[in-house]
């Protein structure tokens, strides 16, 4: 799943004005105490992981409804069109949340908009946890939906403006970490429930997903509020103690301040402007146009070719291998969220040391060679060839899919997010990357409600060789319309977009930008 953090992005993106150098009036802050500096971090990293928990729960509901829909089908006896309705319903409404959610955030503040998101997820939770028919599981889904999107949007707005300069990737990372938990979570929850009554065990499997909402509620009693919007509030006395204790020393909180101050006179004055972002991005340059290609076009890229199918559906495509126990079913799909998990952790550490692009090429082509072999292991098991065992179709199923979403993680997943924010200059960011989120919420929505109708029109095996087709357009997307942005500044990436001669053969470098404009000069004719 790659809600890595969707609407959390739009948030990071808006605030990046925050970020300034550590100097003050051309002076360096003197280092804090070691036992302060330890004492703020281990603060401040508790403040992100109490935060991070709304992403465990749209994690949570992802993986949990894999399973969950096998016993669903069995007790409520609903169509397949109802299934995938309530499969990928999620998509959509999180995403109106996560709209909605921008502006609650900005009235009742950060922490509470987490604590209502909580309470709108509970009810919905409960909801379906008690549902007597599929229209009132439905209601607890939309409900639980909304909750979600409310929570993964403004977490990482949150994280973001509590967070230092120096550790706000890291810290800003953890919402993506913890989605794919969320969904290990949910399949180990599908797993260990499996053996109780098809009445009962799917309840206990949504229900267990209030748990991490209830958490969120004792840590609004330990999180404070968000110092930016604070000071947006005119509530500046509050503003400098909650930054005495996320900072190392009081120059630093004079600093910090300064800063938010600015930056809340800057974004008033960018209100006015918006109207005017949008009509550049409907009605672009040619350099705009690039990076709309560029930052929405992975967005598209990273839903279409079909890793919430595979995360949604991996028991359906499991039985369709040949698995017969609903048990071993689920088994199967606790190492799809294993693999998951450890390759998102792996890409992590790599995107700033490899780059962007080298891990894009992995990725799309690596996904591509999965797809392909597992609607080769599909077709394989399904016409019964003799080329193969039973055992060893079910094998090489299991190990495209563990492929798939390992390869989806170490690229194309985080890859996603961390380019939406770097293509688009600022006066274009946050509406350019919810422009791409709104395409890549829809188009995932749209996967996940017609996989079982395209599945049973040209099988389960058709539909994965029509997602290895478009993954190979993804691999010619990377190369013609994706630079590489490692190690350059903004202010460069903006003019590798200016230019466009990164998809006319090969890369601009870092140096061939610093003397572009030299270069330029001296081919002016002087008389």
């Amino acid at each position: 799943m790659a809600d890595a953090g969707a609407a959390a992005n739009v948030g990071r993106n808006k605030y990046a004005v925050l970020d300034r150098s550590e100097e003050l009036d051309g002076r360096r802050r003197p280092p804090a105490p070691e036992s302060e500096r330890r004492r703020t971090e281990r603060f401040v990293y508790a403040c992100a992981v109490f935060a991070s928990l709304n992403a465990i729960l749209l994690g949570y509901d992802v993986g949990v409804m894999s399973g969950c829909i096998i016993y669903i089908q069995k007790d409520l006896h609903i169509t397949e069109f109802q299934q995938e309705i309530l499969v990928g319903c999620l998509s959509v409404v999180s995403l109106l949340g996560s709209l909605s959610g921008g502006r609650t955030s900005d009235v009742i503040g950060r922490k509470w908009t987490m604590g209502l998101g909580a309470i709108v997820f509970q009810l919905g939770a409960a909801i379906m946890t008690f549902a007597p028919s599929f229209t009132v599981l439905m209601i607890g889904r939309l409900l639980a939906g909304v909750g979600i999107g409310f929570g993964a949007m403004v977490s990482g707005v949150y994280i973001a403006e509590i967070s230092p300069a120096g550790a706000r990737g890291t810290l800003t990372s953890l919402p993506e970490i913890c989605i794919n938990l969320g969904i290990l979570l949910g399949y180990v929850s599908n797993y260990a429930f499996s053996g109780l009554s098809e009445h009962i065990n799917w309840r206990i499997m949504l229900g267990v997903g209030i748990l991490p909402s209830v958490f969120i509620g004792f840590a609004l009693f330990v999180i404070p509020e968000s110092p930016r919007w604070l000071v947006m509030e005119k509530r500046v006395s509050e503003a400098r103690a909650v930054l005495l204790q996320i900072s190392e020393s009081e120059a630093e909180v004079e600093e910090r301040l300064a800063e938010i101050e600015e930056a809340a006179g800057l974004m008033k004055s960018m209100k006015s402007e918006e109207k005017e972002v949008w009509r550049e991005l409907l009605n672009p340059s040619p350099a705009v146009r690039r990076m709309l290609y560029a930052g929405c076009g992975i967005q598209l890229f990273q839903q279409i070719t079909g890793i919430d199918a595979t995360v949604y559906y991996s028991p359906t495509i499991f039985k369709d291998a040949g698995i017969k126990s609903d048990q071993e079913l689920l088994a199967a799909t606790v190492a799809v969220g294993f693999t998951k998990t450890a390759f998102i952790l792996v890409a992590i550490f790599l995107i700033d040391k490899v780059g962007r692009k080298p891990l894009l090429y992995v990725s799309t082509i690596g996904m591509t060679v999965c797809l392909f072999l597992l609607g080769v292991a599909l077709t394989l098991q399904k016409h019964d060839a003799g080329l193969m065992s039973p055992r060893i179709g079910i094998d090489l199923a299991i190990f495209a899919v563990c492929g798939n979403v390992a390869f989806f993680s170490i690229g194309i997943g985080p890859i996603c997010w961390v380019l939406s924010s770097e293509v688009f200059p600022l006066r274009l960011r946050a509406q350019g990357s919810a422009l791409g989120q709104v395409g890549g919420r829809v188009s995932s929505g749209l996967v996940s409600m017609s996989f079982l109708s395209m599945a049973r029109a040209i099988s389960v095996a058709g539909m994965f060789f029509v997602f290895a087709a478009i993954s190979v357009v993804s691999v010619l997307f990377v190369y013609f319309c994706v630079p590489e942005t490692k190690g350059k500044t903004l202010e460069e990436i903006e003019m590798m977009f200016e230019s466009g001669d990164e998809w006319r053969g090969g890369e601009i470098e870092l140096e061939d930008t610093q003397h572009l404009i030299p270069s330029t000069k001296k081919s002016v004719p002087l008389g």
